[in-house]
């Protein structure tokens, strides 16, 4: 997947700014920003260093440009309560897929009580182009893909953001050898797939 650019400092603020507008029913802006600027400015950076991530995400999990942006705000919002906890014990990177991930399969079961599909494209996922016979099998494989669990989801968008086995284990919190055991479980589903897609 191909993100150009960098997220900038405003455009990070004005994001959460929003979120800040949209939760305020909830919250009070005084009881959600009650931190120091230095916080928020290290927050920012943090989001700055790992762009692709909440991008890939919603891509993944969402179908719709207005899902997508929504989705990302409530990351952020996840992303930003959870800052305080945030010890620098793990990798950051690490760190935001798990609470990302966990936010984004949470909203993928509560949209599931909406009738809602449309099949993945190669355009939603800004994939190059490819030659014929290779943007067919691309296709193949998306749209098998979208048929998965969430946490299917999770694990293959973690192991072709090529995650290594116990970074896949500590974002999902789960075994490193589990890990493995439900990749080739997965690896094996979507070749059926593929194949019953193509056939």
């Amino acid at each position: 997947m191909v993100i150009s650019g960098s997220l900038s400092y405003y455009f990070i603020k004005k994001r959460l700014n929003s979120v800040i507008f949209l939760v305020s029913q909830r919250l009070t802006v005084q009881k959600l920003f009650n931190r120091n600027p230095t916080m928020e400015k290290e927050f920012v950076r943090l989001l700055n260093q790992h762009p692709g991530i909440l991008y890939k995400i919603c891509q993944v999990y969402c179908q719709e440009e207005e899902d997508r942006k929504d989705l990302f705000q409530e990351m952020v919002l996840q992303l930003w309560k959870a800052f305080p906890a945030f010890r620098n014990d793990s990798n950051a990177s690490t760190w935001m897929y798990r609470v990302a991930l966990n936010t984004a399969i949470s909203n993928y079961r509560k949209g599931m009580r909406r009738p809602r599909s449309s099949p993945i494209t190669l355009s939603l996922l800004q994939i190059p182009e490819l030659p014929e016979r290779g943007q067919e099998e691309m296709s193949h494989l998306y749209a098998a893909i979208e048929m998965l669990s969430p946490v299917e989801k999770a694990l293959v968008t973690l192991y072709l953001d090529e995650k290594s086995y116990e970074e896949i284990a500590i974002i999902l919190g789960i075994s490193k050898s589990n890990v493995g055991v439900k990749l080739n479980r997965i690896k094996t589903k979507l070749e059926k797939m593929v194949k019953s897609i193509t056939y």
